[in-house]
């Protein structure tokens, strides 16, 4: 190939590829808000359900800012790969402050990541729990997205909770799923670090 075809073929790749980077960048802005606000939507629905008495879910610089120190203490404790990652004041229709709504995270479950909200009251009591992510076998982990597991956390008020495989949980443990132990583990270790945070992190 000459030099004058070399350049040619260059300049249409050249042409080609900025092309479909315009291409991609404004399908990219098309799409970027209408997937923020199905976002903001699914986790609206899932702190509702994780805390039922309460109208609106406000972030609190405070509460944020100790987000940081608080994974830092969640790295050195026995939870295993667990972090917060964010928090909310779970508030009533009146402006009364009811508890919080927690997100957080283990990477320790069966398919990678489990991510959970956890409603917990100022006294401690777990309001609920739903799931923003898990990625585990159908059949087995994704049972944890059943209330037959789930709903276990509801009024639980422990500083941490454990897993049984005996069938008989006590106020402080949690009935592993049959032949998923490690999704119950993760899900309830994702629990304890929101747990840590209410009881150690808030000033």
């Amino acid at each position: 190939m000459n030099k004058a075809g070399f350049m040619k073929d260059a300049l249409i790749l050249f042409v080609i590829t900025l092309v479909s980077g315009c291409l991609l960048g404004g399908v990219y802005q098309v799409t970027k808000e209408p997937i923020e606000k199905a976002t903001i939507a699914a986790n609206n629905k899932a702190y509702k359900a994780v805390f039922n008495e309460a109208e609106s879910f406000d972030p609190d610089d405070a509460l944020t800012a100790a987000v940081e120190g608080c994974n830092a203490d969640l790295a050195g404790m026995d939870f295993g790969g667990v972090k917060v990652e964010n928090v909310l004041k779970a508030v009533d229709g009146s402006g009364n402050q009811l508890g919080y709504v927690i997100t957080s995270l283990s990477n320790d479950s069966y398919g990678g990541a489990v991510k959970v909200s956890v409603g917990i009251k100022e006294d401690g009591t777990i309001t609920g729990i739903e799931f923003l992510e898990i990625n585990d076998t159908p059949g087995l982990g994704l049972k944890a997205k059943e209330p037959k597991f789930k709903d276990q956390f509801i009024g639980k008020n422990a500083e941490s909770l454990s897993v049984t495989k005996m069938g008989n949980a006590d106020d402080t443990q949690i009935n592993a799923i049959s032949g998923a132990t490690i999704t119950s583990s993760a899900t309830t270790n994702a629990v304890n670090a929101a747990l840590y945070y209410l009881h150690n992190c808030i000033k």
